[in-house]
């Protein structure tokens, strides 16, 4: 009779077990098809939503000085003829932008002059006039032909005839059928512009030549060589700063030696460089080893912002650099989970979420910076010592509290756990006042790169991919130093074929020019 009965309790036990097996299957298995469902909506939004990062709660999260800034930003919409009170909030410290009457003083203008007939002014006292309306005229690009004719002087000596010749201007590829100012304008809208080179083809062709994209490339290329010595004087000057920025992305070259076609490559982007001289440099290679950083920051000895990628920690171990982190990266990855998470039903009023909570936070911190950000180096470092701080060691606080009862592997543990692996570089922007909390000015350095890459797709050989890297250089640089990218570049092409000297040379950094800008002050990166 025991026996029966402990036949039949390990009996029952056994199909207790297989029960809670079943049971712990089943739990997983909804986990996952959750996780699938969370990531399937991802897709779907990054595939064909809109790529802006606001969140459904954004209004709701704001405390009074995020609130004063929306207000402020909505007071830029007003028209001119609406005043706006006044008053003594950190808001209205700063001028709200009012919308540009009229057009700038720096166009060509022409009068065009209505004039009355003989027979309605007949018996008038006087006339006069008045302006009555202005107009933008849109003047059509057009190609001219340089003719070069040389005068030669024939001397006769003893019988011997000597011929002198008047000098031929320089150029910076030699023989070349482009003068700088196509070459810059083939630069500037590619890069610039984001116009591939064969659609420049047929624009040229409508304008009655047809230059071929391949000439263009070529042109390009070879100007990567001219170009070479600038950027050489451009990454000594940035690698002399005290605060650098870096930041990657993808790029795919056809014909990279060892790599397939589809592979991923990378473009390399650092900003920075000491007061008065900000520039932002773009660096090919193939590999995104740890390797590329110490070779691009290889006498940089500040403080390193970028975001978690574990490429850089060679560099800021070799060089006993100070590394700092990005908050937007962190913010991001909240937002990616607050829009993949599982929409409320009809009539439902959306709950906030842990990310939601998440980024009630970080968007206090950034509501500080926004409040700051035009006050001193040093007013800044005392406010985010009493007023960021305290809201930091609060959110850390709550992810330490919270990051445990999210389900694991969904992308809000992840951007929890992110962003308290992260956390001692996150915090580092607080201990100074000229450093960022974001990344993001290198990351809108990148931008133009990006939004180029949708229209040309893909570089074909690493020297094509080489010379883009200068010349998205060249044109960040320039509009780092408020220089119109065009105008700085055909500034360059002029005078490089004579820069024979380091003197010279250092005459045409962007810093240096006399050229006018496009703000009453050159930029300062800070």
């Amino acid at each position: 009779m025991q026996q029966q009965l402990a036949s039949k309790e390990d009996e029952l036990e056994q199909r207790d077990q297989v029960v809670k097996e079943r049971d712990r299957q089943l739990q997983q298995r909804e986990q996952y098809i959750l996780l699938l469902e969370e990531m399937l909506r991802l897709q779907r939004i990054q595939r064909f939503a809109a790529s802006s990062e606001k969140t459904a709660h954004q209004i709701h999260l704001f405390d009074e000085s995020e609130l004063e800034a929306e207000i402020d930003r909505l007071r830029d919409q007003l028209p001119d003829d609406i005043e706006v009170a006044e008053d003594d909030t950190p808001a209205a410290a700063s001028a709200p932008k009012r919308r540009q009457r009229g057009f700038s003083d720096h166009l060509l203008r022409e009068r065009i002059e209505l004039l009355l007939s003989d027979e309605e002014k007949a018996g008038a006292v006087r006339t006069f006039f008045t302006k009555v309306k202005e107009e933008l005229e849109y003047i059509p690009a057009q190609l001219k032909v340089l003719e070069y004719w040389q005068e030669k002087a024939v001397f006769e000596t003893n019988g011997d005839e000597r011929i002198v010749a008047a000098a031929r201007p320089t150029h910076p590829l030699g023989k070349c059928i482009a003068t700088p100012a196509l070459l810059a304008y083939l630069i500037t809208s590619k890069y610039a512009d984001g116009l591939p080179l064969y659609r420049q083809e047929q624009m040229f062709k409508r304008l009655g030549h047809e230059l071929s994209r391949t000439s263009m490339a070529h042109w390009i290329i070879r100007l990567d060589e001219v170009f070479k010595p600038l950027i050489h004087l451009m990454r000594e000057a940035q690698n002399s700063a005290a605060y650098l920025q870096a930041d990657e992305t993808r790029i795919q070259v056809l014909k990279e030696d060892g790599k397939a076609a589809q592979s991923d490559k990378w473009m390399w982007v650092t900003r920075g460089g000491p007061p008065g001289q900000p520039s932002v440099l773009f660096a090919y290679d193939p590999s995104r080893s740890g390797a590329v950083p110490v070779r691009l920051l290889d006498d940089f000895k500040g403080v390193l912002q970028a975001d978690g990628y574990s490429g850089y920690a060679q560099i800021c171990s070799a060089n006993k650099l100070t590394r700092i982190g990005c908050w937007d990266h962190a913010r991001r990855k909240f937002i990616e989970a607050t829009k993949a998470a599982k929409p409320a039903g009809k009539g439902k009023q959306a709950k906030l979420s842990k990310a939601d909570v998440a980024l009630s936070h970080i968007n206090k911190l950034y509501a500080i910076e926004r409040q700051i950000k035009d006050l001193s180096v040093a007013e800044r470092y005392r406010i985010r010592q009493a007023s960021s701080l305290p809201r930091l060691e609060a959110f850390k606080a709550w992810l330490d509290a919270n990051a445990g009862r999210v389900m694991k592997g969904g992308l809000t543990r992840k951007a929890m756990e992110y962003t308290l692996n992260q956390w001692p570089t996150l915090i580092g922007y607080c201990k100074r006042g000229d450093l960022h909390i974001s990344n993001v000015l290198a990351e809108n350095a990148i931008r133009p790169f990006a939004v180029g890459r949708k229209a040309w797709l893909f570089a074909d050989t690493p020297q094509g991919a080489h010379a883009s890297a200068t010349c998205y250089s060249l044109i960040e640089t320039a509009k780092a130093n408020d220089l119109e990218p065009s105008a700085y570049i055909r500034h360059v092409l002029e005078r490089i074929a004579d820069a024979d000297t380091l003197e010279k040379l250092e005459r045409l950094l962007p810093w240096n020019v006399e050229l006018e800008r496009t703000s009453k002050k050159v930029a300062q990166y800070s």
